[in-house]
């Protein structure tokens, strides 16, 4: 062939990132070729994680399938250009022959004398050019799966991070919800208003040294899985022979590596009972407030309610409220001045919405609930944890999801709608507004399993 014929057939074969031959080669969406887990590592470290590092045009998609014919043309090519100039073939001492083969078992390089050898008759032998295609492959397998666990381990750290910090606000508040609480509370109580807030306050801080051991642990594991990622690339880029003498125990410690995976946070506080409240608040209670019956319909969600309780994964494009199907229940009593207190079962392992608010519109299959003017404490699944969450404010509140009763306390004159678990006798969460200025009615709201 002619030199500058070969030349640019080279060059044509040749990554503009490694400068080597194209291995597991991708075509992006401008036309230009690189190495799959050269791009990878391109990406990483450039601010603009999409862009053709030729051109600098922005590619649609993150995944690209291989371009089978620029690999099966750059790994002739590759292997042309070692059949040249490999002259200097490794030689047995033994049978002064060349190795050709590759032992399975032990992952090293024989000749035919030796592969036929007593020692080696019972390993599963191969010639050196079908081990380095299978190994070549296995070794490309790995890299992809190590790549998917590092950028997961990425999205967890932001994930801890920002758990961290919603637990930061929420700590506050929680704090000015257990000091609002004891103030129904006769003055003996001081000292076991003090115990919960230091408790929440050293329980906190445990929790917050646990996220940043967790963002730490990682953040190693990250870069353990980079670097494991990088020393795959560097024997997978070498010559099949090199490749093969150096694979060692590269895949024991991919493996390794593979089965050690952090596990995230959970940054529940404890729930502690408030001695003496659930007495004081059943001298307000109010039984038989739902009806007996449920009605099976579609309960319209405003857009704010519907991301806090569903995420913003699915944004509404018409703007129109978000229709869930439900089964729900609300109040035989209508409360326009007192205080009040009832308890409800509510469904195990599903979403539901508990509270008080105006009088619900209904048409036909569905009805609408005006937020505004709602104290609601919602149950949601999230990421198969479920998370109890209220309206007033969009808040999620980090406590034990209870089980079984929930109590509900009105204090129509102040303003305060407050959630306990009657299980245990403590506080969920207290809502409170300067004051209510329509009739109110019990709401329990459940998702149609």
């Amino acid at each position: 062939m002619n030199p500058d014929t070969l030349q640019v057939l080279q060059k044509e074969l040749t990554c503009s990132i490694c400068m080597n031959y194209f291995l597991d080669p991708v075509t992006l969406d401008c036309g230009h070729s690189f190495c799959r887990s050269c791009l990878w590592l391109y990406w990483e470290g450039s601010p603009s994680p999409m862009c053709c590092p030729n051109c600098k045009h922005v590619s649609e998609k993150p995944n690209f399938k291989t371009n089978i014919q620029l690999r099966n043309m750059a790994s002739l090519r590759r292997q042309a250009r070692a059949d040249s100039i490999n002259s200097s073939e490794e030689i047995c001492v033994a049978h002064d022959a060349a190795n050709m083969v590759f032992c399975d078992a032990e992952r090293n390089l024989l000749c035919w004398n030796c592969s036929d050898s007593p020692e080696h008759m019972l390993h599963n032998h191969r010639p050196t050019e079908w081990a380095a295609v299978e190994y070549r492959e296995e070794l490309r397998k790995r890299m992809g799966f190590l790549w998917n666990m590092a950028q997961e381990m990425q999205n967890n750290v932001k994930i801890e991070a920002s758990k961290a910090e919603s637990l930061k606000e929420y700590v506050a508040l929680r704090k000015v919800m257990i000091r609002a609480e004891y103030q129904k509370i006769h003055k003996f109580l001081y000292e076991e208003e003090r115990l919960q807030l230091d408790t929440t306050e050293r329980e906190s801080k445990e929790i917050y040294q646990q996220l940043e051991e967790s963002k730490i642990r990682m953040t190693q594991q990250t870069e353990s899985l980079r670097e494991m990622f990088r020393e795959l690339l560097e024997i997978f880029q070498k010559p099949d022979v090199e490749m093969l003498q150096d694979l060692g125990t590269v895949l024991e410690r991919t493996e390794l590596v593979r089965n050690q995976k952090p596990q995230p946070v959970n940054p529940d506080l404890t729930s502690w009972c408030c001695n003496g409240l659930l007495e004081l608040l059943n001298k307000f209670r109010v039984d038989n407030v739902l009806s007996h019956g449920t009605i099976s319909m579609c309960m319209n969600l405003s857009e704010d309610v519907r991301g806090m309780l569903f995420g913003n994964g699915n944004p509404n494009p018409s703007g129109e409220p978000q229709r869930v199907r439900s089964f729900a229940t609300w109040g035989t009593h209508t409360f326009t001045f007192g205080r009040h207190y009832w308890e409800v079962d509510v469904p195990r392992n599903l979403c539901w919405v508990l509270g008080v608010c105006k009088d619900i519109i209904k048409r036909d299959t569905n009805f609408i609930i005006d937020f505004e003017e709602a104290s609601f404490l919602f149950s949601l699944k999230l990421n198969g944890h479920y998370y109890l969450s209220t309206n007033r404010p969009l808040l999620v509140h980090h406590v034990k999801m209870p089980v079984g009763k929930i109590g509900v306390y009105l204090d129509y004159d102040k303003g305060i709608v407050s959630f306990h678990d009657a299980g245990n006798g403590s506080l969920l969460c207290s809502l409170a507004t300067s004051s209510f200025s329509s009739p109110l009615k019990p709401f329990l709201c459940f998702e149609a399993s």
